[in-house]
């Protein structure tokens, strides 16, 4: 058995599409027009219908994805570089700061509410 990687449910696949290739970088490896996976390992599921495909029905709730009990994980080079470009076009978490096992971090919101953390490589 291992782990390979979570698949975070999406609103609005085209928008959230845009925002993690044009945003933040990342280059998709496979688009099967309801779920996109990226190079990184990274994947994304147009929520209603992997609902459907999971449950064999759509679940009816006013509740965004994001829920704040899950933080999507990525590193960057250059951590600064990243929150100027990135920091302008999100809802922020927090800006870039030193954590207390020394890696510098910054966090925010998708469009559907996933918190996103950008650090520097460990």
């Amino acid at each position: 058995m291992r782990f390979v990687n979570p698949i975070p449910f999406v609103s609005d696949i085209a928008r959230s599409k845009a925002f993690y290739c044009d945003l933040l970088g990342l280059k998709i490896l496979s688009d099967f027009g309801n779920f996109i996976l990226f190079e990184t390992g990274f994947a994304i599921h147009d929520g209603k219908s992997l609902e459907q495909t999971v449950w064999k029905k759509t679940i009816e709730t006013s509740s965004p994805y994001g829920r704040g009990n899950m933080l999507l994980y990525f590193e960057h080079e250059d951590v600064d570089a990243a929150f100027e470009r990135i920091a302008p076009h999100v809802e922020l978490i927090h800006s870039v700061e030193r954590q207390d096992w020394g890696q510098r971090v910054f966090r925010f919101y998708d469009p559907d509410g996933h918190a996103v953390e950008i650090g520097e490589p460990q």
